[in-house]
């Protein structure tokens, strides 16, 4: 292709198409926050039981165990 033809040409045949982005304004700011909590509840791992969660997760076990030995 020749100087002349790309002179010629117009320039919207080179640029690429885009897709039109929402503006700022137009994201409102509970979706913004909704989005911020979601991507940190995805991305932060689970924490380690608590001290206080496991022994009262052993001492519902035990119940458990004693009523069905007691049944």
């Amino acid at each position: 292709m020749s100087a002349s033809e790309r002179e010629t040409r117009p320039q919207s045949q080179y640029s690429s198409p885009r897709s039109p982005s929402p503006s700022p304004s137009s994201v409102s700011m509970s979706v913004l926050l909704a989005s911020c909590a979601a991507a940190s509840a995805v991305s932060t791992p689970p924490r380690e039981p608590s001290a206080v969660a496991t022994a009262q997760a052993t001492a519902a076990a035990r119940e458990l165990e004693r009523q069905r030995d007691a049944a």
